[in-house]
């Protein structure tokens, strides 16, 4: 702690420009002022603080926990002055808690009872986490209604299929159509439904067909019946031109609507690309606007790629619902064929997308300081081969560095001559030659013919004046298009741009992209960042734990393959409130967390019973006492309760196998109990008359012998739901006909066979769902733990039992097929 206050001690001074400590304490000595107690805080007050504090977590997010909560109450309270910090704190949770009544609770309550021994003090399970509740408003969930309905309904414009048809056959700019790209434009130009969707991953050549799109509908409905949106300014520009009409960021059409300007008009098609980054909110209001006018709104993007800043996951929810969303799926960008698959694997989240990566060589692992630097490097090489490049990371404190390392080198290769500089925001600096990259929208600063500044914007400086301002061109023009930026605008929404984040990354194509990817990149950042390249996408993963808080850390086994699959389980979307409404299901009726709850319960439930039979083998109370208070025991039991449900006699099983080598010479009574038990119950070792196996979905070893009835009524709820989950989620797979359910080979049509192939459906999809296989293999990859390894034997065992019918483990699954 000592080591890690004084770095940020450092960082603060180096933030404030002077001591930290004295900075602070001359900013909290003020004039005396009059201090609160919590009880001078009126209760009406805290109720209003509390509907503010939902109001503004509400504007930002889609759903939220107590401590998003807590987070704003802080904020909304800050200039509050308390006698103590016992009172602020009080004051702090009695907002909270207003904000939480003023919320609406998506999490389900419990559906099996707890027992009473095992409930925390306050009466609350111990199975929930404290403050685990998701919330969401009443006005977010009927905006998303609302949305729903929209997209649902009917009665929109459309074109003539005619017309498609006659259009899917000339080229636009020199491309023709896919018949993927021509049915999903004919889809959404004869649906007549008021809101739409187009969904396409990276590369898969939306703009093409938003281009022929645009061009049917002007031919059936006339000139300005196109209407061009996106929730940025600059992606706004882009759509513009690559439709050739005027396009408008979300937020400035709604502000000039609201004020009686901007209107649609019968009969048009609203467009608006990268719909994933539209708030909620915002594409309430404008679609309701467009059903009001008569117009179709057609939302253009990728559920995988990156989300709005304000609450959001509409687009997401929306394309979540429809089974027949027009989507185009064959990937353009890419000149190598496997990565067009690789991507799409990477999109879904497929480890195999992994394997793929690592089998072509484009993953590098090592350290964070050489990763940084081979990551730079080869950035730099292809830039100086004249290559289009992007360098990309997400943490923030890394762009700063290697935007200083690109600028100096470019100094350095004579690429930026000597001269004045201006300081920016972050501490860097730039000079004529230098890329630059502008942070905030500003409609007063405009070129002659490229029009006016956008937050995203690239340029290169040309000139540095007196007065800290910059002259400055865009990218793309070698001439034409300068302008000037101020210099109170320069020092605080310019930085350079040779590095950058993946939100500054998605929408840019280029030639080559170098990737830093750590344990803390989400799926999503990564899916972006490595789907830039037409040639070439190369992942340099950090496989040391490091982060700007605490430093460095030796790394604990890290590979490039566990960071890259664990960043693929980490999806930082944010989701609808109707989608975590399912989510929030999903999670705490799994077979992970049901079966966790049952052995806890299990474990509790026979402890005396175990700690009575370790007793009757036990030479001494010493010896016993011992055993009981053993960090093996509960692993013992475990292994008593599974040897019992797979049919032994444990009774007279465990005084046998403690009497047969005697336990004098026993470090840990419970442990060498353990390891004798294990052996004596190997399926060779098997006595005559074993009875038959009592597994749960073929799994969880059931807890059997006397119990308390409220111990007993808890595991038979949980049983029932376990078993119910597993049912239901075979019943799934074979409707949808998930790739997995290949492995088990066709359903026999006898009763017998069937009941067989039954039980190993269900049986492997309770084990998907207890350890989260994802994958298109039956059984994922290899387990990582022994209790894993144990299930995945169970499973195995009830696929050889339905193999002899028919069912065939595949070679795609990573355990051998197996033949009896």
């Amino acid at each position: 702690m000592a080591d890690l206050t004084a770095m940020w001690r450092g960082r603060a001074a180096h933030n404030v420009g002077e001591d930290a400590t004295t900075w602070a304490r001359r900013l909290t000595t003020n004039p005396p002022r009059r201090l609160l107690r919590a009880d001078d805080i009126p209760l009406d007050m805290i109720e209003a603080v509390g509907r503010d504090v939902v109001s503004a977590v509400g504007e930002k997010r889609a759903t939220w926990r107590r401590a998003n909560l807590h987070a704003e109450a802080s904020r909304q309270t800050i200039g509050w002055r308390f006698t103590t910090t016992t009172d602020r704190e009080a004051v702090t949770s009695l907002v909270v808690d207003a904000a939480e009544r003023g919320s609406l609770p998506l999490t389900q309550p419990e559906l099996a009872t707890t027992p009473e021994t095992l409930l925390r003090n306050d009466g609350t399970s111990p199975f929930r986490p404290k403050h685990s509740v998701v919330f969401s408003s009443e006005q977010l969930l009927a905006a998303e209604d609302r949305l729903l309905q929209r997209a649902a309904g009917v009665g929109g414009p459309t074109v003539d299929i005619e017309i498609v048809d006659a259009l899917a056959d000339q080229p636009v700019n020199d491309h023709r159509l896919s018949p993927e790209q021509a049915q999903a434009i004919a889809k959404v130009a004869v649906s007549g439904r008021q809101v739409d969707l187009l969904i396409g991953p990276a590369g898969a050549g939306k703009t093409t067909a938003m281009r022929a799109l645009h061009r049917a509908w002007i031919q059936q409905h006339g000139r300005g019946s196109v209407v061009g949106l996106a929730p940025s300014a600059a992606a706004a520009q882009v759509l513009a031109d690559d439709l050739g009409i005027a396009c408008e960021n979300t937020a400035k059409w709604l502000y000039e609507h609201q004020r009686g300007g901007s209107c649609f008009q019968r009969g048009q098609l609203v467009i608006i690309d990268e719909a994933t980054l539209a708030g909620t909110f915002s594409l309430d209001r404008i679609t309701n606007h467009a059903a009001e006018a008569g117009a179709k709104v057609l939302l253009v993007g990728d559920w995988a790629q990156l989300q709005s800043v304000e609450a959001g996951g509409a687009f997401a929810m929306l394309a979540d619902v429809r089974d027949d969303a027009p989507e185009l799926v064959d990937i353009h960008r890419f000149t190598q064929a496997w990565e067009k698959a690789a991507s799409l694997d990477l999109r879904y989240g497929h480890p195999e997308a992994v394997d793929a990566y690592l089998i072509h060589e484009r993953v590098t692992d090592g350290a964070t300081e050489a990763m940084i630097d081979a990551a730079y490097q080869a950035w730099r090489d292809d830039t100086d081969a004249g290559k289009a490049s992007v360098l990309v990371t997400d943490n923030g404190k890394a762009v700063v560095e290697l935007n200083a390392r690109a600028r100096a080198d470019r100094i350095a290769a004579g690429k930026i001559p000597a001269g004045p500089e201006v300081p920016l925001f972050d501490g860097t600096r730039a000079s004529v030659g230098d890329w630059v990259i502008t942070r905030k929208n500003d409609r007063r600063l405009r070129t002659l013919r490229s029009g006016w500044v956008r937050n995203g914007d690239r340029w290169t400086v040309t000139d540095v004046r007196d007065d800290g301002s910059l002259v400055v061109r865009r990218q793309a023009r070698k001439r034409g298009g300068a302008l000037v930026l101020p210099a109170d605008y320069v020092a605080e929404q310019v930085d350079l741009g040779y590095a950058v984040t993946a939100h500054r990354a998605q929408g840019l194509t280029v030639d080559t992209a170098h990737v830093v990817v750590s344990d803390t990149t989400t799926r999503e950042n990564l899916y972006v960042a490595m789907t830039r390249g037409r040639e070439h996408n190369h992942a340099y993963v950090i496989a040391d734990t490091a982060d700007d808080n605490h430093g460095a850390r030796d790394g604990e086994g890290a590979t490039a393959k566990s960071v890259l699959l664990g960043v693929l389980t980490n999806s930082g979307a944010e989701v609808s409130a109707h989608q975590m409404i399912k989510s929030e299901q999903d999670a705490w009726t799994s077979i992970a967390q049901l079966a966790a709850e049952y052995e806890t319960i299990a474990a509790a439930a026979q402890r005396d019973r175990w700690a009575m039979l370790i007793r009757s083998c036990s030479q001494t109370p010493e010896e016993a006492d011992a055993a009981i208070e053993s960090e093996a025991f509960g692993p013992l039991a475990a292994e008593l309760r599974r040897a019992e449900a797979n049919g032994h006699d444990v009774e007279r099983l465990l005084p046998a196998a403690a009497a047969r080598y005697g336990l004098d010479d026993a470090e840990d009574v419970a442990a060498v109990l353990r390891h004798r038990l294990g052996f004596a119950t190997k399926p060779a070792r098997t006595g005559r008359g074993r009875r038959p196996s009592k597994l749960i979905v073929g799994l969880i070893p059931e807890a059997l012998g006397p119990m308390a009835p409220d111990m007993r009524q808890a595991l038979d709820e949980r049983r029932n739901l376990i078993e119910q989950r597993a049912r239901s989620l075979a019943d799934e797979a074979i409707r949808g006909k998930a790739p997995w359910m290949r492995a088990l080979g066709p359903r026999p049509a006898d009763r017998a066979s069937r009941a067989r192939w039954d039980d190993a459906a269900i049986t492997a999809a309770a084990y998907r769902d207890r350890y989260g296989i994802e994958g298109r293999t039956l059984l994922g990859p290899k387990p990582a733990t022994d209790s894993q390894c144990l299930d995945r034997a169970r499973a195995l065992a009830a696929l050889r039992r339905a193999e002899s019918e028919a069912a065939v483990v595949t070679r795609s699954d990573p355990v051998p097929a197996i033949r009896l």
